[in-house]
């Protein structure tokens, strides 16, 4: 499936599987986008997640795998997914490249915001795609009757991570998105205190979001671009 797309092994310097990557040509200057994807998947099924984008701007694409996901071993908690993307983002930062993008979705909003906050300086710009302030609030929401605080192992306090990122920072939320409702991204969004965007998409549930045409991609690509 990845090799009809373009796609290659990502590997890390132990020869392992990391994710996927599709490159746009010999030019190491090219911008660079790192995907952390949502739960319900692997990276594979991530493989045409940018291809709008890569028609707005020429890019790397890198996808990351999180342990105990697709082929990759591993237990799949909090601490081994922030671990992961610091190894994968440590490898974007030795080879040589053009600046370092985040976009992440669902569940993986919180490991993009983790990465956003511990590579403040490393990073252009981050898109969130149905986000969450802390992943803790979205399960109270789910189970009501629950105390999700004590029960929840894993929070993902994305805006606590982002409190150290100060870069452009786009998210997407979607009113019929009932797995992360769209009151949780808006959340995120006000407490935001750099440069921001938000895209507010009525009609799209939680799947519909990564799907937007040419013309949504150019405007994130603007925003990313802006001067500082």
């Amino acid at each position: 499936m990845a090799a009809r797309m373009g796609f290659k092994p990502w590997r890390d310097e132990d020869g392992d599987v990391i994710g996927w990557k599709k490159q746009a040509g010999a030019n190491s200057k090219l911008p660079r986008i790192l995907i952390t994807h949502g739960n319900g998947g692997c990276a594979v099924f991530r493989i045409n997640y940018l291809d709008n984008l890569q028609k707005v701007e020429a890019c790397d694409v890198y996808i990351l795998e999180y342990p105990g996901y697709g082929a990759r071993s591993g237990s799949p908690t909090q601490t081994s997914f922030f671990s992961a993307a610091d190894g994968a983002f440590g490898l974007l930062e030795k080879q040589q490249g053009g600046r370092i993008y985040i976009v992440g979705e669902s569940l993986g909003t919180g490991v993009a915001s983790y990465l956003a906050g511990a590579h403040p300086d490393a990073i252009a710009g981050v898109l969130l795609i149905a986000p969450y302030h802390n992943l803790t609030d979205v399960a109270q929401y789910h189970f009501r009757v629950l105390p999700a605080k004590w029960l929840l192992p894993d929070k993902f306090e994305s805006a606590e991570h982002l409190r150290t990122y100060h870069g452009p920072l786009g998210i997407v939320v979607g009113g019929r998105d009932t797995v992360v409702p769209e009151k949780f991204g808006r959340q995120l969004y006000e407490c935001y205190s750099g440069p921001k965007k938000l895209w507010e998409i009525p009609s799209a549930a939680h799947n519909d979001l990564p799907t937007e045409p040419v013309e949504w991609w150019r405007e994130l690509v603007r925003f990313w671009n802006q001067p500082k």
